[in-house]
């Protein structure tokens, strides 16, 4: 694999932490002006509910936002210092955005407007309280048979981050089922957990169907700001391969991966396909332990020395 074929992957919702990118701010005129150009299109200061305690940084409505402004400040910032010549984009969940962004396929104001909505609309679809989601931890995970465990559950899979993790999403007693159910058919294989995660609702379930239209109306307000042309280069989550370069496409892969699994396994061998050199930026590294499990290297930059770090090793431009 040519080493000099980069490819930049971006982590999700979950990853948001107080602090995250003030580093970046602090020492960079760009990062400024990406947070302030963040605070102008929603109406809000970003950089305070990021780098001060807010609570509100766990709400999905501004969680969402607050990541993408991050990972965008954060990616020009490196793009500026030690440039970057990507020859592929992915991101899981939330940040398929953020690629998006980075790639040139939307206007960076038009997606955080895009994202507060998706965020709101995704705590709104169902009750509080009402589902959940897990993690199910094992060796040589198969997300056909796990489907046919909970088949009869109101649960379904979520994510399907490699072979050894799937995280599922439905309603709390189905959750709670499909533990039983789970434990007694995987059980027994190597490193088997089953982790409730710390979610205020079902994402990328079924129970988030019923956000499809109005979501697929946001988008389709903005679709004359697509630019088709870029779109190749980016992952979609829902299908595991690239995007298509055509709006309606786009835009329908985006409402879907609302309900649908998050492909991400596919996403990350369709990645390793095109490049040699994979850099995870963002305010979390998940996406590197799930690189590992398909025997690809993937370098992570949380923070501005990690950068300096990661390039100065380098000692050129990846």
């Amino acid at each position: 694999m040519d080493n000099s074929r980069q490819a930049i992957v971006f982590p999700g919702q979950g990853t948001q932490k107080t602090g995250m990118g003030k580093d970046f701010y602090e020492n960079s005129i760009i990062a400024r002006n990406t947070y302030q150009e963040a605070s102008e299109a929603l109406g809000y200061d970003v950089a305070d509910m990021c780098f001060e305690e807010d609570e509100r940084l766990n709400l999905t409505e501004y969680a969402q936002p607050c990541i993408l402004t991050t990972e965008v400040a954060m990616y020009r910032v490196i793009d500026d210092q030690w440039g970057l010549n990507p020859v592929c984009f992915g991101g899981h969940s939330l940040g398929e955005y953020t690629a998006l962004v980075t790639a040139g396929v939307l206007p960076f104001p038009e997606a955080l407007r895009v994202v507060r909505e998706r965020g709101r609309l995704m705590q709104k679809a169902t009750p509080l309280g009402m589902g959940g989601m897990a993690a199910v931890i094992a060796e040589g995970l198969d997300m056909e048979e796990l489907g046919s465990i909970i088949m009869d559950l109101p649960v379904d899979i979520a994510n399907c981050n490699s072979t050894r993790q799937v995280v599922i999403s439905g309603e709390k007693n189905g959750l709670a089922e499909a533990e039983a159910l789970i434990s007694s058919n995987l059980g027994g294989r190597e490193a088997f957990r089953f982790v409730p995660l710390t979610v205020s609702a079902p994402f990328h379930s079924r129970f988030m169907k019923a956000i499809n239209e109005p979501f697929r109306k946001l988008l389709e307000e903005i679709k004359d700001r697509f630019n088709t042309s870029a779109a190749h280069l980016v992952t979609s989550n829902f299908t595991g391969e690239f995007h298509l370069s055509d709006t309606k496409t786009i835009i329908e892969w985006l409402v879907s991966q609302l309900s649908g699994t998050v492909r991400w396994k596919d996403n990350m061998k369709a990645i390793a396909s095109r490049a040699g050199d994979i850099l995870e930026i963002g305010p979390g590294r998940p996406l590197k332990d799930f690189f590992k499990t398909i025997n690809v290297t993937c370098r992570s930059i949380t923070t501005l020395s990690t950068a300096e770090r990661t390039f100065s090793q380098d000692g050129k431009n990846t």
